[in-house]
């Protein structure tokens, strides 16, 4: 109206050009600044995230000062010496990095050589899904239009979830620094604690900055979110394969300088205290966030780079039930999934050679972790089927949590006003999550079992490594269990999974090397299977995690249909 009466009832010819939509959803007279609003949006960010910043933040911090405390607590300077010749392996330089400093070990050089790469990947993962919660979530919830239709400039909604993401990772830089300052280990001087805080911070702001630009390229989400992931994996390996050459004298150590997890391992903090190559962490910063910029100048608001494919005029028949839904929604994050796995899995086993000609060489300590000196193919098997039932689990609980963005989308409302009931909304996504999991362990099997035959000319490691591997989908399920029962009893609480995640995998991957009791190792829901083929599979165990998972599944129903749904 007031539009109207201004120019006096009717547009003027040279005005047509206002009622025209530009790229980006806005016209130059009402877009303003590109960052109008920031101040003001960056608030509302961080008010919508005043708890989960905080669990993120001092959940990193807690895992520092655990492991550097349980290391100093529990390692005296006879056991600590013993620890060098795993920290020299070329397998746990595969894991864990170059392990620099091992020949005169110290406990703060062991907590930081061994420890370090793992919170780099919490503080990855971190960043990946505050990005993802805070830009192309809100577009595809409709959210982002409502805010872009007031007084925001165009990229200011991307810019504040940087902004909010890289001061998330200040503060976990900070907090892990205080918290190792501070713990049994003693770490003088304070310029390596803070060198190593701000190495995991470098990690997490680079990938708060690649996910700045993979959530343009796809429109949704998790698609988005998966490819972040992927580049997350990609540059483990990468890195993982650099740190192994370099643990083992080759010629490929040079690729550790091409991974942003690798920058940070490089500071080498308590032995050479670099600062230098955080510069390269600071320059791909510099150029990722302009890149975003810049592509979401060319795309319109909730599109992506990457154009969506015209759908069918008609839906399948497989959309018309809950699990072809569920499938549907999860099938891309599972693509990228997979492709990673393949790709990690096929490079680790294809080193399963490499471990069998170095056996005779190897210390009596790796040999004894790894099946002994006639077992070591399939003690380095049966251990890779650990470390992937670990990953995969984190796969799990990312998927489960779905169920929430559905719900908080306002997305499960509708579906549930048909006739499908909450139980089997429920029931059909989890189990469609429940069979990427089997999915993604028996392909990372099939992958470890054909780079160890590949590599040792012997085709007949293929079935032991497929079986030993889906056997551990278990846990995996186990995990996922209490993921649901948590989402369908109170949903704000499904976080704490990763917690009893982050303290399982840690016990089942570093228990045994750090000598902890059995008792405290079997608190872990990853070591009861047994890592076969090196050991044999516990029946009783694969049976009593599928009755908890079964039990802990009813929970998470019972709950999700006695609580209240979140509606429009």
């Amino acid at each position: 109206m007031t539009l109207l009466a201004s120019t006096g009832g009717l547009p003027r010819r040279n005005d047509a050009r206002l009622a025209q939509p530009v790229r980006g959803g806005h016209s130059k007279d009402s877009a303003g600044s590109e960052m109008t609003g920031l101040w003001t949006l960056l608030r509302l960010m961080g008010r919508r995230d005043r708890w989960r910043a905080p669990i993120w933040i001092l959940s990193l911090a807690a895992l520092t000062a655990y492991f550097a405390n349980a290391i100093a607590v529990i390692m005296d300077e006879d056991t600590l010496a013993s620890m060098v010749v795993f920290a020299k392996n070329p397998v746990m330089g595969l894991i864990t990095g170059p392990g620099y400093g091992m020949d005169e070990i110290t406990i703060p050089r062991f907590v930081v050589g061994m420890y370090g790469i793992f919170l780099m990947l919490g503080a990855a993962l971190m960043s990946i899904t505050t990005m993802t919660r805070h830009t192309r979530a809100e577009e595809q919830t409709g959210r982002a239009e409502l805010l872009r239709a007031n007084v925001t400039g165009r990229h200011t909604q991307l810019l504040a979830a940087l902004a909010l993401t890289l001061v998330m990772n200040l503060f976990a830089g900070l907090f892990m620094t205080l918290a190792f300052f501070f713990s049994e280990a003693y770490p003088d001087p304070f310029s390596s604690a803070l060198l190593f805080g701000a190495s995991i911070c470098a990690a997490g702001c680079v990938f708060a900055a690649i996910t700045g630009v993979t959530v343009q390229l796809s429109s949704f989400a998790r698609a988005a979110s998966g490819m972040a992931g992927a580049v997350l994996a990609a540059a483990f390996v990468v890195r993982g394969l650099g740190d192994m050459s370099a643990v083992s004298g080759g010629d490929l150590k040079w690729l550790s300088w091409l991974s942003p997890l690798g920058w940070s391992q490089q500071t080498a903090p308590y032995t050479l205290d670099r600062w230098t190559p955080l510069l390269l962490s600071v320059v791909a910063i510099v150029i990722l966030i302009p890149v975003s910029l810049l592509l979401q100048s060319r795309r319109d608001l909730t599109a992506g780079i990457f154009a969506d494919r015209l759908g069918r005029p008609h839906a399948s028949a497989a959309l018309s039930t809950s699990t072809g839904l569920a499938l549907r929604l999860q099938r891309s994050s599972l693509f990228w999934w997979s492709i990673g796995v393949f790709a990690m899995a096929l490079v680790f086993g294809s080193f399963t050679g490499t471990m069998r000609d170095g056996a005779a060489g190897m210390p009596p300590e790796i040999l004894d972790l790894m099946g002994g000196p006639r077992g070591i193919v399939d003690g380095y098997m049966g251990y890779m089927a650990l470390y992937f039932a670990t990953i995969v689990a984190a796969y799990a609980i990312i998927a489960s949590s779905g169920l929430r963005a559905e719900e908080t989308g306002l997305r499960a409302e509708p579906v549930l006003a048909t006739a499908v009931g909450r139980g089997r909304w429920v029931m059909s996504w989890t189990l469609v999550t429940m069979l990427g999991s089997l999915w993604l362990m028996a392909l990372a099997g099939v992958a470890e079992g054909l780079g160890a035959a590949a590599s040792t000319g012997d085709w007949s490691l293929l079935g032991p490594a497929v079986l030993g591997h889906v056997a551990q989908t278990a846990s995996v399920w186990a995990l996922l269990g209490l993921a649901l029962a948590l989402y369908g009893a109170a949903p704000r609480l499904q976080g704490l999974t990763w917690i009893v995640f982050v303290y399982g995998a840690g016990m089942a991957l570093f228990g045994q090397m750090m000598r902890l009791d059995d008792a405290v190792l079997d608190t872990s829901v990853f070591v009861h299977i047994g890592q076969y083929p090196a050991q044999d599979l516990s029946a009783g165990a694969v049976v009593a995690l599928a009755v908890a998972t079964a039990v802990l599944l009813a929970l998470g129903v019972i709950g999700f249909r006695r609580r209240d749904l979140i509606t429009a």
